[in-house]
């Protein structure tokens, strides 16, 4: 154990390190904002300014998620003005115009935004180049709400590059170019259409964008370093927005940042830290966004890929929970119908196997390269049944299928294997995946989410559980508690170690559930106290997590870090109020709570009343192997916390039943023939050993 700790520090050290600087201090810089531009935009022959920029910058993708769904422009530059994710809500539109002030500019609504919750870090950024003695140009209203100071002045402004008589007197200038998004906002807010524009009339935005942005570039000295991001959404439907960063040595590479721990991605809040840092600027504490860093070589197709792909996965995600739903209740209720008539048991077996197998697919078809597909979406779901199919044979087919205890074991075994080897690989199969997160939603860009923390600590206390069960049965209690612990706290700590799970709820959720497993296994009772006091001890260990995090410097801290400095500067309500929010949204949800209501409703009455709802299928499951009683209360806990503590709130729940359960009844399933043989539904002794599993 202790070398594994070991281990862990030294990976999160080693993964988190600051990155060297790239860029002498001191530089002038250039941000070139452009709302609503997508790597799709450019090409050589209809954008031939920002396709030579292109040849001659690193490159990369933008998640613009601020605050909602989609983000306004207005949203996108309060952003860069704070170093924050900002908004000032009901999807807003253009930014405001500034009062022009002799050669300056005076934007009043900073004012009234640092009285909001979403909008009172504005001006961040321009009082940061003012207290560095250094002054702020803009061209544009966008650049002058990104540049005001927290007084809401701008020292020179223009609302054209051709108006601007110096380009050269401030070390930081920002240039908006509004021209693609300003059509598609009617009434001054965004579209919720996915593309209300024709294709020819996007062209021709995009291409008097290119031009204004050849203007800029034009004025712009020799020597400026030069930033350019497509700093918004255009319409109903996010996607990755155009990255580009001019300055010697970045031709052609990816851009990448600390905060979302992928070399060719960067968000929002991270294009202010990456501005100062430019200019030599110290960064203020309270940006949450990292300076950009340069990666490995990568193209503007490789992007427009990545684009695709998490587009495609989040228009799809909505219909795959609805068929998920659909077909888990269809299943309880069949398994109702055939179990009360004593037929078919072994195809509720099989049934129940192919079920459990499906969230653990929807990773591992990320091994393969579906997004490369004419048909992404198709080759996608093709691919997932593809994974099912695979898994229930090897749980199924396997030498272990005549133990009762042999397929549940070796889903919940492959599930887990396949989660933590993703935590300890950077994440690539959670990333763009059904059951994951994606970019272009920007929720979460690393680590362990939600839903997979809810399959990871389900299949975690299945499968240590039926371990244990093997252990009691040759009279080994004391190791069986022992296996149950430790590989339950190995799991809890790469759930929540910065740079692997970085998963806050998850750590208070994964510490009950481990907790009343060990001591369900040692036959121990469990009450509410202790309960209580397990829940209180997941709190501490995530707190002492977080603060270890938050020990190191800024540029190599995890979210859990940042919020321990939100709580020390008193900032985190506003975060913590979202996360409440969106767990209370989730309760009522009609792809969600289905699954919890008929996964629970058929094991709560197959254990009140087994003649009727499993012809005895649960409690024969329990007699067979009691310790997998404890790892499913186990499992239940774990999801009923982290239910409560995370933001996904009914999805924990729903996701670890939706596993839990198909195991269970597995493992309780025998056939007609070996019913008549034993003569009852259930070994009254509970004896081990004396059931063999239908080999269906």
């Amino acid at each position: 154990m202790r070398r594994l700790l070991l281990l862990l520090v030294a990976s999160t050290l080693w993964w988190a390190a600051p990155p060297a600087a790239d860029a002498e201090a001191g530089s002038r810089v250039a941000f070139i904002g452009v709302p609503g531009l997508q790597w799709s935009d450019v090409d050589a022959s209809n954008t031939p300014n920002l396709w030579r920029l292109a040849g001659q910058s690193a490159i990369g993708s933008l998640s613009v998620k601020a605050v909602g769904t989609v983000t306004c422009p207005y949203d996108g530059w309060l952003s860069v003005a704070s170093g924050v994710r900002s908004a000032v809500g009901h999807r807003c539109g253009r930014s405001p115009e500034p009062v022009v002030q002799g050669e300056g500019a005076f934007m009043p609504q900073v004012a009234d935004l640092l009285k909001t919750t979403d909008g009172a870090a504005a001006g961040t950024l321009g009082s940061a180049v003012k207290a560095a003695g250094q002054c702020t140009a803009a061209v544009g209203k966008g650049a002058a709400l990104g540049l005001a100071d927290r007084s809401g002045k701008v020292d020179l402004y223009a609302d054209t590059p051709d108006k601007l008589a110096d380009w050269s007197r401030c070390r930081v200038m920002a240039v908006d170019v509004a021209t693609i998004v300003e059509p598609y906002l009617v009434n001054d807010r965004l579209s919720f259409d996915a593309e209300p524009l024709p294709q020819e009339r996007r062209r021709e935005l995009v291409r008097q964008a290119d031009a204004q942005v050849g203007a800029a570039l034009a004025k712009l000295p020799a020597d400026t370093e030069i930033l350019l991001a497509g700093i918004s959404d255009h319409a109903g439907v996010p996607h990755l927005r155009v990255t580009m960063w001019k300055k010697p040595g970045a031709e052609h590479r990816a851009i990448g940042a600390n905060s979302t721990r992928r070399d060719d991605l960067v968000a929002l809040p991270d294009i202010t830290p990456t501005i100062l840092t430019a200019a030599g600027i110290p960064v203020p504490a309270t940006m949450i966004g990292l300076p950009w860093q340069l990666g490995d070589p990568i193209t503007p197709d490789d992007l427009r890929t990545a684009d695709m792909a998490g587009t495609s996965v989040r228009g799809a995600t909505g219909i795959f929970f609805t068929t998920f739903a659909v077909i888990q209740v269809g299943f309880y209720a069949l398994a109702y119908f055939l179990l009360s008539r004593r037929k078919k048991l072994g195809f509720i077996g099989v049934a129940a196997i192919v079920l459990a197998g499906a969230p653990v697919s929807t990773y591992v078809v990320n091994l393969l390269p579906w997004e490369n597909s004419p048909y992404p979406i198709p080759t996608l779901i093709a691919g997932v049944l593809g994974c099912v199919a695979v898994i229930a044979s090897i749980a199924l087919l396997g030498p272990w299928r005549r133990d009762p205890l042999g397929p549940p074991a070796t889903v919940a075994v492959i599930t887990a294997t396949v989660l933590v080897g993703d935590l300890l690989t950077g994440t690539t199969l959670q990333f763009n995946s059904l059951m994951g997160y994606t970019a272009v939603v920007g929720g979460r860009f690393y680590g362990l989410a939600n839903i997979p923390f809810a399959l990871m600590a389900t299949s975690v206390l299945m499968a240590t559980a039926i371990a244990a069960e093997h252990l009691v049965r040759a009279g080994r209690k004391r190791a069986a508690v022992g296996v149950v612990a430790a590989l339950g706290l190995v799991a809890m700590l790469l759930a929540g170690w910065p740079g692997i799970g970085s998963d806050f709820g998850g750590v208070i959720a994964f510490v009950p559930g481990i907790a009343v497993t060990g001591l369900l296994v040692a036959g121990q009772r469990v009450s509410i106290m202790k309960l209580f006091g397990f829940c209180v001890l997941g709190g501490v260990a995530v707190s002492i997590i977080a603060t270890l995090d938050y020990l190191r410097p800024p540029q190599s801290q995890t979210h859990l870090g940042r919020f321990v400095g939100q709580v020390i500067d008193g900032t985190f309500l506003p975060m913590i109020g979202r996360k409440l929010g969106a767990m209370l949204s989730t309760m009522l949800s009609p792809n969600l709570m289905p699954i919890v209501i008929a996964g629970l409703a058929f094991l709560i009455f197959a254990v009140l009343r087994p003649g009727q709802i499993s012809a005895g299928i649960v409690p024969r499951a329990f007699a067979r192997a009691p310790m997998l009683r404890a790892g499913l209360i186990g499992a239940l806990v774990s999801a009923v916390v982290g239910m409560l503590v995370n933001d996904s709130g009914t999805a924990v729940l729903s996701m670890a039943v939706a596993l839990m359960v198909p195991l269970v009844l597995h493992a309780g399933v025998r056939s007609p023939e070996e019913e008549e043989l034993l003569g009852s539904p259930v070994n009254e002794r509970g004896r081990h050993g004396d059931v063999v599993a239908s080999e269906a």
